[in-house]
C-alpha cells in the first residue's frame, strides 16, 4: 500500500484504538466530526434535482432554463422550475461471515463495523434515510432506510458477530427487490469469492438504478503475506487446516491477491460501480476522506 498522505487538520486515530472504545456512536462522531472540521468541507453524498413545474418567463430569468420545446408548441416563453432533493436512501450491506473475524491488531469485522457506523452517521448528518443489512450465507438482520434509524443501526452493528460461512450471491439477490428505489448502497466485505460471483451478486443492485460502492476490507497480512514460520493455516469459512511453508508460496500468493484486486477494480469501473480497497491498518478518517474525494471526482465525470 502507498504511504498515507497527510490531510491538514484531520485527526488520524488508530482503528485498533477506536475499536477498544466500544461505543460506536462515540467513535463515529469523533471520526466524522474530526474529518469535517479538519478539512473544512462538507461531505456530499449526492443530490438529485427533479423537474417540478413550468412558470411564465419574467424579465431577468436565466434563458438557459427556458423550455424551448414548449415554446415551439405554444409560441410562449416558459421557465423550468426544479425542486432540489438532497435526501437519499443510504444503506450499508455488511458481510459478517466467519472470514471477517480475521485480524492481527483489529479484526476485519470490527474495522468494517466501525466504518459502517461512521458512514451511517455521516449520511444521517446529511439527513439521508439510513439503513443496514448484515449477511453471511443469508440475510441476518435488515434495518430498512429511515431518517430515524441511526440508533437501531448502531445497536445492530454492535451485536453483529462473525459466526457462519458466507456466500454473497444468495443474500444479495434476495435483497435486490428491496432496493428498487434509487439510492446509495455500500457493500462492505473481504470479497472472498470469484469476481464473476461478486458482480453477479451486486449487479442487480446497480441495474435497479442504485449508486453502488464496494469497500474491500483486508488485513495487512492478507495483502503482504508477511508470515515467516511454517505452520498450519485455517480456512475460517470451512475450518480446514492446511500446512504451509510461507516462503515457498509468498510470491504466488501476492500475485493472486494483486490479480483479484485488479479484477475487482476493472470490473467495477466497467459497471460504473465505485470500488475501494481498505487496509485495516489505515485510519478510518483517512479512508473516509479518500472515499468522499473519490465520490466528488466521479460525480464530475459521470
Amino acid at each position: 500500500m502507498a504511504a498515507h498522505q497527510p490531510i491538514p487538520g484531520a485527526r488520524f486515530v488508530d482503528p485498533a484504538v477506536l475499536a477498544r472504545i466500544g461505543n460506536l456512536e462515540m467513535v463515529a462522531k469523533t471520526v466524522v466530526d474530526g474529518l469535517i472540521n479538519g478539512t473544512h468541507r462538507s461531505p456530499f453524498f449526492g443530490a438529485s434535482v427533479d423537474f417540478a413545474e413550468h412558470r411564465g418567463y419574467v424579465a431577468g430569468d436565466d434563458i438557459r432554463r427556458m423550455d424551448w420545446r414548449v415554446f415551439a408548441r405554444t409560441d410562449k416563453y416558459y421557465i423550468k422550475e426544479f425542486e432540489a432533493d438532497s435526501n437519499a436512501n443510504f444503506s450499508v450491506l455488511l458481510d459478517i461471515s466467519k472470514s471477517m473475524s480475521f485480524g492481527e491488531k483489529i479484526s476485519k469485522l470490527d474495522y468494517a463495523k466501525t466504518l459502517a457506523a461512521c458512514l451511517t452517521y455521516l449520511a444521517n448528518q446529511q439527513r439521508d434515510r439510513v439503513g443496514l443489512v448484515t449477511f453471511d450465507d443469508g440475510v441476518v438482520e435488515h434495518v430498512p432506510p429511515s431518517a430515524k434509524h441511526l440508533d437501531v443501526i448502531l445497536h445492530t452493528l454492535d451485536r453483529a458477530r462473525a459466526e457462519k460461512p458466507g456466500h454473497l450471491l444468495a443474500p444479495l439477490q434476495r435483497l435486490a427487490e428491496h432496493f428498487g428505489r434509487r439510492g446509495i448502497i455500500v457493500v462492505i466485505s473481504d470479497f472472498y469469492a470469484d469476481p464473476d460471483e461478486i458482480f453477479e451478486a451486486v449487479g442487480p443492485l446497480r441495474f435497479r438504478g442504485n449508486d453502488v460502492i464496494l469497500f474491500h476490507v483486508l488485513d495487512p497480512q492478507e495483502i503482504d503475506f508477511s508470515f515467516s514460520e511454517p505452520s498450519s493455516f485455517e480456512d475460517l469459512e470451512s475450518g480446514d487446516q492446511i500446512p504451509i511453508v510461507p516462503a515457498a508460496l509468498a510470491d504466488q500468493y501476492r500475485a493472486l491477491v494483486a490479480a483479484h484486486i485488479e479484477a475487482l477494480t476493472t470490473r467495477s469501473s466497467q459497471q460504473r460501480i465505485d470500488y475501494m480497497l481498505l487496509n485495516t491498518s489505515q485510519p478510518l478518517d483517512f479512508a473516509l476522506f479518500r472515499f468522499l474525494s473519490m465520490r466528488e471526482r466521479l460525480a464530475r465525470t459521470r
